[in-house]
């Protein structure tokens, strides 16, 4: 499963390529983008594990960028 998510207050690029960095290492996720000039973050991960692996994410992110949002 692929899906696309709004960021919302991602401040720096190194940030964004952190996130992209430690959400790929995370078990289940196939690929991820960041994209810090759209705001915008990709995920393809397991199906069946998704939203397990969206709290996973969104814990991830907070600890490299406490300020992003993960808009759903």
């Amino acid at each position: 499963m692929k899906k696309k998510y709004k960021l919302q207050d991602l401040d720096c690029a190194n940030c964004a390529a952190k996130m992209e960095e430690a959400i790929k290492k995370i078990p289940g996720v196939t690929d991820a983008s960041v994209n810090f000039m759209m705001q915008k973050m990709t995920i393809e991960a397991d199906d069946g594990r998704f939203d397990d692996i969206m709290k996973t994410v969104q814990t991830t992110c907070a600890k490299i960028e406490p300020d992003c949002k993960i808009l759903m």
